[in-house]
């Protein structure tokens, strides 16, 4: 199993962080170079693997071994390059980190055997430094570049090649240090089971065999991302004739998927953490499929397709899942945001918006409803009602703030008695609303 570890990196000093921008960015001219020859190469029909030898070039500036891996990368790069043009795929050759006058992008990589990478009370990274930029900033000849890392590795195994690079929307530098062999920093605390209702407004409702419930908001998340994209659109509007993009535009579109990623980051080690404190050991989401063809509105429809990413969104969740030992299965949801709990009917039901009511009386949150209904449907043990008020999340740029969902004031207040019913034993419908969530 492979997985990374990130990390902020901070130099120790305004000279340590003038070297650092140095070696990435000599690390961003080789790759330039290298890049442009083959892509000429490419378009006169010759071979892309026949160029000059750059490593002599920048050995004095990078190192050898750095220089070698900024190299391997761009050979990977364009490998993978004719691997999708050989299958038929969309794709184009390997581009440019930035330019001389607008900007390089400054990033590069250190071989896996070449850094040392220390976390605890005095984290620090050193990295090698080819042997120029030692004499101009009076490094020893052994002596290596020391930075100070900022975090807490969520891997332990075999390093891999590191990728070190400069985060320009956040000014700071990041490391990512790829890990194999690795396995799980913990495990489930119990043999508990939970379903997830993945949706548009709400990007998660969570249901666990213990009774909790958590529901995720995302109607905020969505408005700011519309609201960046009305302004992408009005800045491409004025654009010159022939021109389609700007630097501008480009920093609004990374701003935006920056922002979107980093809430679905947090949602789903949020969302893990909570699990794992119930004794959640296994998580049943629903198939994309049923989300992905649902189309209720425009405004869904670009919620769906084009802001949350479900399977970029799954893909995180597993892997976050896996650190703690927990097993993600997507099983097939079909109907279950339509299925009555009280009466199991599918076709006396209503949802407006986020409630659900049926002829039989019962009325609720329709995702939450839907994430206990699909827990009954694939749990091997009995699964009881809820009892106490489900944990509303709402992200507030930095983390996932909780606090009880409140009732409607007209709500009728559960039995805790009758809450504890089984499902079939029922006598009476119950009443579970709660307002605009």
């Amino acid at each position: 199993m492979r997985r990374s570890n990130t990390f902020d990196v901070a130099p120790r000093s305004e000279l340590d962080g003038e070297l650092l921008r140095r070696l990435l960015d000599a690390s961003a001219a080789l790759w330039n170079e290298l890049t442009y020859e083959r892509r000429q190469r490419f378009f006169d029909g010759e071979s892309v693997w026949d160029t000059d030898d750059y490593r002599k070039r920048y050995v004095g500036v990078l190192g050898s071994a750095t220089a070698q891996q900024v190299i391997r990368k761009n050979r990977e790069a364009w490998r993978s390059f004719f691997s999708l043009k050989e299958k038929g795929e969309a794709a184009g050759p390997s581009g440019y980190w930035g330019n001389e006058d607008d900007g390089r992008v400054l990033r590069t990589y250190v071989r896996n055997d070449q850094y040392t990478l220390e976390t605890g009370e005095r984290s620090r990274l050193e990295i090698p430094v080819g042997s120029d930029l030692k004499d101009e900033y009076g490094l020893g000849h052994t002596e290596r570049l020391r930075l100070e890392v900022r975090g807490e590795p969520k891997w332990s195994g075999k390093q891999g090649r590191l990728e070190l690079y400069y985060d320009e929307l956040d000014d700071r530098f990041r490391a990512i240090q790829p890990v194999s062999d690795c396995s799980p920093r913990d495990t489930p605390l119990a043999d508990e089971t939970a379903a997830l209702d993945i949706g548009a407004n709400n990007i998660v409702a969570a249901t666990t065999s213990t009774g909790q419930q958590f529901l995720y908001g995302g109607r905020d998340l969505f408005d700011r991302f519309r609201e960046t994209t009305r302004e992408i659109a009005r800045l491409q509007s004025l654009l010159a004739e022939g021109r389609y993009t700007s630097e501008r535009i480009r920093r609004l579109y990374r701003r935006r998927t920056r922002r979107r990623d980093h809430a679905m980051d947090a949602l789903a080690r949020d969302l893990i953490e909570r699990l794992h404190a119930e004794g959640v050991s296994a998580v049943y989401v629903g198939a994309l499929t049923d989300v992905l063809s649902a189309s209720w509105s425009v405004r869904a429809n670009a919620k769906t397709h084009n802001f949350w990413a479900f399977r970029a969104f799954i893909d995180r969740l597993t892997c976050t899942a896996e650190e703690f030992g927990i097993t993600v299965e997507v099983r097939s949801e079909a109907w279950t945001s339509r299925e009555c709990p009280n009466c199991g009917s599918t076709g006396r039901t209503t949802r407006h918006r986020d409630t659900l009511t049926c002829e039989c009386g019962f009325e609720g949150h329709a995702d939450l409803t839907a994430s206990e209904t699909f827990l009954r449907r694939h749990s091997d043990t009995t699964v009881p009602r809820p009892m106490a008020r489900p944990v509303c999340l709402k992200w507030d740029d930095h983390r996932w703030s909780a606090s009880p969902c409140a009732r409607r004031p007209n709500e009728e207040h559960t039995n805790p008695q009758d809450a504890s019913v089984e499902v079939g034993q029922r006598d009476r419908p119950r009443s579970r609303g709660f307002p605009g969530l």
